[in-house]
């Protein structure tokens, strides 16, 4: 009988009134979900770690750097002021060359995963290895990226500081026994604590871990991940100060209250579009950098190549323009354009693409670092060269070459990463300046538009998607699991007794290619029966001996048809059912049945619910949501095949 939650007692049989009737998730670990305020605690204690991991990484930086260029040790590092010129004279070209070696060796014989920038592989541990990032990757992860970042490679601390803090995260979830989906949510958290941390930007890194890292939003999992972001915040201004990032003008005048202020916002439209096409820029340079180094098998040679190559561009920026501006993670350089320190739109444009190249041979030959840094670099240059072509060309429109500076540097980080309130909210935590976020929505708009038109992944997917694991471009709630079992399920069913001969079903007229049929015995449900192509092939059609009874198989469950669709799912995953049984009426009495629920009817029901999200109605979509539609199907005809196996073997 039914218990009152829809699960069935095989030992028992239900009382059915015969008749016809006139069409996932993944499992889980075995442990048990821990509670929240536990999870929380465990938040907590990620985000102490996180904060002190990014007080560390910042000072080994600091020490591979002061060796490296200025030949003494120390932990000191100013990463906003400008490096002097080396005492080694143009053996400095060999600095990041020296630094290379280092991480090819670490990065190779420790942990491969901690090459490049970190981040897809953290959105990759989330998607597909339940959350599951090895402890060694964080240790391996530290050293190289302060080697690297330290020695000269044009990459950012956010991507090494954001994939140290998921390593921790999941190293905890790892360790304590809890479901796989509150390991991926300290995982998240111990993203977005790296990155608040490292910028002082707590919003920003709440907002980084839901627009990137969360596949699921409640105040499950976002109570945890703010969680460990104040934390790491908090232990970040202890050492840092709480000044932001980057120092800015008092006055920014991003957006002055004047008419020619409507002028104004049309010029950071404009930004945002070129912004946007220089971010799709850098997504391509990235992998055609990486695509051609491949072509050096050996790993030593080929990053030495690379990291030659940058250490030559280095020392000719010293030569020719006075520092070194494209190494390391360049915020002396972004420093330097938001006070109008850097003159000349030629000279600005001529850094963005220096940077760009720089940042791709960096990490094509074998770096380890992030690209948010080179993101703010490249925006920043852009804007601050923009601004006064824009002057020249529209006398007495209000531009703020600080302001536009700014806006560029969200409205590379927006426009290339994808998350678009991320960029937002963390140039305003930046600026501490109001003012500044209606342009930046407007520019991060734009150049995400113009971004997707150029290069519909970003730069954290396009790597995932070329290994063939495709991430999802948008969160779109579970609409039907809020629907009932008697909107999911299949109403064209037949309810026979079990001494039915298979051959009599078999000849009625009319008979679709599939067919769902509730067997029953002395009027009670004792079985169900899904006739597919290969049943009716494998028995045969005149034998009078084979009944239904015979070929009835017993792992179902039954459910009313007010029971939830998620409800529903759960009891086929509890029980490893192959059909549920839909009925109305009294658990004491007669039953009636009214349809049945599998887990292709379960597909359908996911394929419909997500048609009315904007994204599938484009016919521009990403490839990721072709795959999507493509595994939806395969994901039917794979039960319904073994379901028609397990028919058979009955």
């Amino acid at each position: 009988m039914s218990d009152g939650t829809g699960e069935h007692d095989s030992s028992e049989a239900v009382p059915v009134m015969e008749g016809r009737v006139a069409p996932a998730p993944l499992p889980d670990d075995n442990a048990q979900p821990v509670g929240l305020y536990r999870l929380c605690f465990y938040a907590f204690l990620v985000g102490i770690v996180t904060g002190l991991g990014a007080v560390a990484f910042r000072g080994l930086i600091g020490a591979v750097h002061n060796a490296f260029f200025l030949g003494h040790l120390s932990f000191s590092y100013d990463a906003s002021r400008f490096t002097p010129a080396a005492p080694w004279g143009a053996w400095v070209i060999l600095v990041p060359v020296a630094g290379g070696l280092v991480v090819t060796w670490l990065v190779s014989t420790f942990a491969p995963e901690a090459k490049g920038h970190g981040v897809p592989e953290v959105m990759d541990a989330i998607y597909f290895k339940r959350g599951v990032i090895r402890p060694v990757v964080a240790v391996v992860k530290s050293l190289a990226s302060a080697f690297a970042i330290g020695t000269g490679a044009a990459v950012g601390r956010e991507g090494p500081i954001i994939q140290i803090g998921s390593a921790l995260g999941s190293t905890l979830g790892q360790a304590m026994p809890m479901a796989a989906g509150q390991r991926i949510t300290l995982v998240a958290a111990g993203a977005g604590a790296g990155i608040a941390a490292t910028f002082n930007t707590p919003i920003g890194g709440v907002l980084f871990a839901t627009e990137l890292m969360m596949p699921e939003i409640s105040v499950n999992t976002f109570l945890p991940v703010a969680l460990a972001t104040g934390t790491a915040t908090f232990v970040g201004r202890l050492f840092f100060g709480g000044e932001p990032a980057f120092l800015v003008p008092a006055q920014l005048g991003a957006l002055p209250n004047q008419p020619g202020s409507a002028l104004t916002m049309m010029l950071y439209a404009v930004l945002g579009v070129i912004t946007g096409a220089a971010a799709a820029v850098l997504i391509r340079a990235l992998h055609w950098a990486e695509d051609g180094f491949d072509r050096i098998r050996n790993r030593y040679c080929r990053h030495a190549l690379g990291m030659l190559l940058v250490g030559a561009l280095m020392y000719a920026l010293m030569c020719y323009a006075g520092h070194y501006y494209v190494e390391g993670v360049g915020y002396a350089t972004i420093q330097a354009a938001l006070y109008g320190q850097l003159q000349g739109g030629l000279f600005l444009l001529m850094l963005a693409a220096a940077k760009t190249f720089a940042t791709s041979v960096s990490l094509g030959s074998g770096s380890s670092g992030g690209v948010f840094s080179p993101s703010l670099f490249i925006g920043a240059t852009l804007g601050a060269a923009l601004a006064p072509a824009f002057q020249f060309m529209l006398p007495g429109v209000p531009v703020s070459v600080p302001a536009f500076a700014m806006v560029g540097m969200g409205a590379m980080v927006g426009g290339g990463t994808g998350a678009a309130m991320t960029a937002v909210a963390m140039i305003f935590e930046m600026t501490r300046d109001y003012d500044i976020v209606l342009p930046m929505i407007i520019a991060v708009a734009f150049s995400l538009g113009t971004r997707r038109l150029l290069s519909p992944e970003s730069i954290y997917t396009l790597k995932l998607a070329r290994r063939g694991h495709v991430i999802p471009n948008a969160l779109h709630a579970n609409m039907f699991l809020v629907q009932s079992a008697a909107q999911v399920m299949e109403t064209d069913v037949l309810v026979l007794d079990a001494a039915v001969p298979f051959r009599d079903l078999l000849r009625s007229p009319g008979d679709p290619a599939f067919r769902h049929v509730v067997i029953t015995r002395n009027g009670k449900i004792s079985g169900v029966l899904r006739i597919n192509t290969g049943l009716r092939r494998a028995v045969s059609r005149d034998d009078p001996s084979v009944t239904l009874g015979r070929l009835a198989q017993h792992n179902y469950i039954v459910v009313s048809e007010s029971d939830a669709a998620f409800d529903v799912i759960g009891q086929l995953q509890q029980h490893r059912a192959t059909m549920a049984i839909v009925v109305k009426g009294d658990p004491s009495g007669s039953l009636q049945v009214c349809g049945v629920i599998a887990k292709e009817h379960i597909a359908d029901a996911v394929a419909s619910s997500i048609q009315i999200f904007p994204a599938r109605a484009n016919n521009g979509t990403r490839s990721s949501d072709r795959i999507s539609r493509a595994s939806q199907r395969e994901v039917a005809t794979n039960a319904t095949d073994r379901e028609g196996h397990h028919e058979t073997e009955s």
